[in-house]
């Protein structure tokens, strides 16, 4: 009896062992990361996801595997996060309006008329990036790194360059963000909301005569093919960033969160960059398919400031956007960066 005792206890320490090589370093278990975009397949978006996709499978053996859902197939960015939630996909790329939604005072990002260029834009995210890092990451997200849409139009089937014209057109609003149509309340606009992917046949069908988009994120969108005006005003900035589920991230071991670090906030540096050609070379594309550049009397622009004031106003003492202290500390940081730069 104790002889077979023995041999079992043997054979169960051997197998231990066995196993125990066959299973190998922690850093060298399979990780799969499904990422989610509204950016369409031939975006530059996609086109740098893909490259990025490639260079971690291979500094990885393979070990960590990115799979994309382009163009909102998995849905709008609130879709994107209730499966981020639920374990579906593990990554997503947002626009500040689904990062606002993990940590509201991303919303800052996209207070109308706050910015009035990149530079500005550029180092108020390199002052306050620690900030909106650890935001995220105390609700379970951990950025890989920025990029953005860039500046956002109005856009049209009929003209709309002023709030008295928008209050007679049936105007969209992303469903996605509440600041939207805090703003169209605030102007008494009956705005329509839509997810990003049913715009365009909204547009098709005359559900929506006026969108707001980046240049390039109209062309990518085929919202052009249907739009006769574009308002020359920008009206809000639209930032980008990489997230993945806190949780996963960690799993994937120091090793392969090394390399994931190293490597991917030059793909998104490198987009900024082509995202901002993008929207340039977007314009002249515009104008070239015939659609008509409207620019505002100066009236009409402070009107859209008071109004869009008002209701980031009435959204901070409702307290469910970005905080007094962020939306100051903006205003300070640009106040600061304008004087030096006169």
């Amino acid at each position: 009896m104790r002889k077979t005792i023995f041999r079992l206890m043997s054979a169960f320490i051997l197998t231990s062992v066995v196993l125990g090589l066959n299973a190998g370093p922690v850093s060298a278990r399979k990780t799969i990361i499904k990422l989610a975009t509204l950016a369409p397949e031939g975006s530059s978006w996609m086109s740098v996801f893909n490259e990025l996709k490639e260079e971690v499978a291979q500094k990885t053996d393979g070990q960590v595997n990115i799979k994309i859902y382009p163009g909102g197939v998995l849905g709008d960015e609130r879709d994107m996060l209730r499966k981020m939630h639920i374990g579906q996909i593990q990554a997503a790329a947002l626009t500040s309006a689904g990062l606002s939604a993990i940590f509201s005072e991303f919303d800052a990002f996209q207070i109308p008329f706050m910015f009035q260029g990149y530079e500005e834009v550029d180092y108020v995210l390199e002052e306050t990036e620690a900030f909106f890092r650890k935001g995220l990451e105390d609700k379970g997200y951990v950025v890989i790194g920025w990029s953005e849409g860039g500046f956002v139009q109005l856009m049209s089937t009929l003209p709309a360059d002023t709030i008295a014209r928008l209050k007679n057109a049936k105007v969209w609003t992303w469903q996605d963000s509440p600041m939207s149509k805090a703003i169209f309340d605030e102007a008494g606009v009956a705005a329509i909301p839509l997810s990003v992917p049913d715009v365009l046949v909204g547009l098709q069908t005359g559900l929506v005569d006026v969108v707001y988009a980046p240049p390039s994120g109209a062309i990518s969108l085929q919202w052009f093919t249907r739009l006769k005006y574009i308002v020359d005003v920008p009206l809000i900035y639209l930032l980008g960033g990489l997230v993945v589920k806190k949780s996963v991230y960690e799993k994937m071991g120091a090793e392969h969160q090394a390399i994931l670090n190293k490597i991917a906030p030059g793909y998104l540096q490198r987009l900024k960059a082509m995202v901002r050609r993008d929207n340039q070379e977007a314009l002249a594309v515009m104008a070239a398919q015939g659609i008509q550049t409207l620019v505002p009397e100066k009236e009409e622009v402070l009107e859209f400031k008071r109004v869009s004031n008002s209701a980031m106003d009435k959204m901070q003492a409702a307290g469910n956007t970005f905080s007094a202290e962020t939306r100051q500390r903006f205003i300070r940081l640009l106040k600061s960066f304008r004087e030096a730069n006169r």
